[in-house]
């Protein structure tokens, strides 16, 4: 025989709760008109502020000298390229383009080999002295870069590197490697370790585990480590003005300045310049985003 279902009379409680889900929706996110509308004022208000400075840069890069040194207010007023062709071909720019790239490059690669290998040595293996080693590192990020060049610059005229690049490579270096290898340790110890286990039964030394098993896990955080130190090197100026002497020997970063003396300052050239700068490390953002990913270990092991 076939049994019959009654409806099942709804109580006041679940009504209540349903009709108080209804009323608590004015919006999609549930905030109402004026507190996303002021919400959205203060964020395009905090973009105008950010991006002011960068368009301003932009803008006066395609002005000649008396308009960007002028009082009035002008988008572009009389546009030329007559700025960038003056920095790219009269002056060092090109040279100081590939002192620059040779550093970060060098900063780079040396920089995540280091990080890397140091942080996973950290991460995976307790051997004497692994707690003040990054104890060092990280003491080493308290001092300001200021306090540092005096010592550094002594070790670097011991070895006579003074106004050689691996003298920059190798002071940026100091500054990079001990953050990137703090950072990388924290990325290695969420990666299971039952991954180094299951490696090593299948007859992988440490090595090997790090190279084709770690590794590869950590490419969001190698990306970060990479983009972090071109970034140290591209833009630093404190190492490269007391080292570097001679004006082939100049970065991008330090030779920038020779376009504003002290009583002459060439605001278009400067700017025009500064917009060059800034299309390499856009590049190598552009790169390092795509491996910017979290979750690559998701699902490695069973839970």
């Amino acid at each position: 025989m076939s049994q019959l279902t009654t409806p099942v009379a709804a109580t006041p409680a679940a009504v209540g709760a349903v009709k108080t889900r209804a009323v608590r929706r004015p919006g999609r996110s549930g905030r109402s008109p004026a507190r996303s509308l002021l919400l959205h004022g203060t964020l395009i208000l905090a973009s105008l502020i950010a991006i002011g400075p960068i368009a301003w840069v932009l803008l006066s890069s395609f002005k000649p000298g008396y308009a960007v040194q002028s009082s009035d207010l002008t988008l572009v007023k009389d546009p030329t390229l007559a700025n960038y062709s003056y920095v790219l071909f009269d002056t060092n720019f090109p040279k100081w383009l590939l002192n620059s790239v040779i550093v970060a490059a060098f900063t780079m690669l040396i920089g995540i080999f280091f990080s890397a290998t140091t942080g996973y040595a950290v991460s995976r293996f307790n051997f004497p002295g692994r707690r003040p080693l990054m104890l060092v590192f990280l003491v080493t990020q308290m001092f300001p870069v200021a306090i540092l060049i005096v010592p550094i610059y002594t070790i670097m005229a011991r070895l006579g590197l003074i106004n050689t690049l691996p003298a920059l490579i190798i002071a940026y270096l100091t500054i990079a490697v001990p953050f990137c290898a703090w950072m990388l340790k924290g990325y290695f110890d969420s990666i299971p370790t039952s991954l180094d286990e299951a490696a090593a039964l299948d007859g992988c030394g440490p090595f090997t585990i790090f190279w084709r098993i770690i590794l590869p896990l950590a490419r969001p955080a190698v990306a970060v480590t990479a983009f972090y130190t071109f970034l140290t090197a591209w833009g630093e100026v404190a190492y490269a003005s007391a080292f570097i002497q001679t004006d082939n020997k100049f970065t991008l970063a330090y030779g920038l300045q020779q376009f504003v003396p002290q009583f002459n300052p060439q605001w278009e050239y400067l700017t025009a310049a500064a917009v060059l700068v800034t299309i390499p490390a856009g590049l190598v953002f552009m790169v390092a985003q795509r491996h910017l990913v979290s979750g690559l270990t998701a699902g490695g092991t069973k839970g």
